[in-house]
């Protein structure tokens, strides 16, 4: 799409409406904030993640966010958002506690099949014991309903059991903004106060309000290999397999996560507003473009998540 279509496509589309999403997201950060004790805001250095921490700037003040950040660290991320997730928690000054997998792994409360096994999954363990070791009562989370399935049928603020699973049966109602949030010893709620969003509104926001993000979201040459409808990058971690082709081709990553199961999109998208454009014309929703780890069965995310997962 040449610059001067794009420009009149995005003068007839409207963002007069991530006012009242900006609006929703900052009245369900300060009410976490009024409501519990031990919060903590789930932080990767991600676009949606971001975007929270955005509108937590907005609601709080610079440098007055009070609720520590959080990362659960695979050890398998890309450096370039683990460098920038630093930076901007460092700029914010904000406490950053950063929980790993692989100490896990030491501990002995998470084991492998296999060494190349994706330790995506994984990161459930991890944050239930970073939530024991800290007494969180309530996490921040940047899931979206329009993600997938399973995200669709969560409340915003979800009760977790004193084990940390999800119940979808057993799911408090959310009438008029009013939220149920008593807990018993041992449980706690992950809130999702950008589930109304799409990831159309998202990067309408990000466009909007200038928001820097890791430069992986944006086009970019890589080595790359087609696999099971997917584009599958070739690093260290995940390597070409015999017979494969490796090309290079113009990419970004719509989603970032562990690199052994988030794979980029082929794009010549630049800018939030390239990407904005071409986000009117996705069919497929971002996970289901790019995360082999939902690729596994219908169910994948929903299971993960009664175990614990984000």
């Amino acid at each position: 799409m040449n610059a001067r279509v794009e420009t009149q496509v995005l003068s007839q589309l409207s963002n007069r409406h991530l006012d009242a999403l900006e609006e929703e997201t900052i009245f369900i950060l300060r009410e976490v904030a009024a409501a519990f004790e031990r919060p903590a805001l789930l932080f990767s250095g991600g676009k949606d993640s971001l975007v929270m921490l955005r509108c937590a700037e907005k609601a709080f003040g610079a440098g007055r966010i009070p609720y520590p950040l959080l990362m659960i660290d695979t050890g398998h991320n890309f450096p370039e958002v683990t460098d920038f997730r630093d930076l901007r928690a460092k700029e914010l000054g904000a406490e950053l506690i950063v929980r790993s997998v692989e100490d896990s792994m030491a501990r002995g409360t998470v084991r492998l099949a296999h060494a190349e096994e994706p330790r995506n999954a994984h990161q459930s363990v991890t944050l239930l014991e970073a939530i024991e070791e800290f007494r969180f009562d309530a996490l921040i989370g940047g899931a979206r309903r329009d993600e997938e399935k399973a995200r669709a049928k969560e409340r915003i603020f979800s009760h977790r059991d004193s084990f940390g699973q999800w119940q979808p049966k057993a799911q408090r109602p959310e009438l008029w903004t009013l939220f149920n949030t008593r807990i018993a010893p041992g449980e706690h709620f992950r809130v999702f106060p950008i589930s109304n969003w799409t990831e159309l509104d998202v990067w309408q926001y990000i466009e909007r309000e200038a928001i820097a993000l890791p430069s992986l979201y944006y086009s970019h040459p890589r080595h790359i290999v087609e696999r099971k409808g997917l584009l599958v990058p070739v690093t260290e971690l995940t390597p070409a397999k015999d017979g494969e082709q490796v090309v290079v081709r113009d990419v970004r990553f719509r989603t970032l996560g562990d690199i052994t199961c988030t794979c980029p999109v082929e794009s010549i998208a630049a800018t939030a507003a390239d990407i904005v454009i071409e986000t009117l014309a996705a069919e497929v929703s971002e996970r289901g473009a790019t995360r082999m780890d939902d690729k596994t069965s219908e169910a994948s995310m929903e299971k993960r998540k009664k175990d614990g997962y984000f």
